[in-house]
């Protein structure tokens, strides 16, 4: 997969602050106030800085956590797993593959055959309707 050449300020130019801190700063959006994190939609979310197709609203699911949950990517090769030791934690950072953009992490408590959680941030994500 191409990489996304841009410089820092290309990137503050394309995202608003707030996907700006979570994307390229690792940051997390607040629990419970993401535009997706409710959302019943039918479609795929794609990543907000280039429109990689990350997860299907099929694999969606309500983790209580505040965050949208999926239990597996549309396709592994969009996605890229990084250990994160941040906080004081070891858990797994979840970027995405093409704009190395930080979307959230997966977890191993999910719910579905698959066990795992995909928590990621709404404002690292856009949606296609189906």
């Amino acid at each position: 997969m191409s990489q996304i050449p841009k410089s820092e300020q290309e990137w503050k130019k394309k995202l608003t602050p707030e996907q700006y801190h979570v994307l390229r700063e690792k940051d997390t959006e607040p629990a419970f106030t993401g535009k997706y994190y409710k959302s019943k939609e039918k479609g795929n979310y794609v990543c907000a800085g280039c429109g990689a197709e990350l997860f299907s609203s099929e694999t969606k699911f309500d983790s209580g956590t505040g965050w949208p949950s999926f239990d597996k990517p549309i396709n592994t090769e969009n996605i890229e797993l990084r250990k994160d030791f941040s906080h004081g934690m070891m858990r797994t950072e979840v970027v995405c593959r093409k704009c190395h953009g930080h979307l959230g992490h997966v977890f191993d408590d999910g719910p579905t055959e698959t066990g795992r959680r995909f928590c990621i941030n709404s404002c690292a994500l856009g949606f296609r309707k189906k």
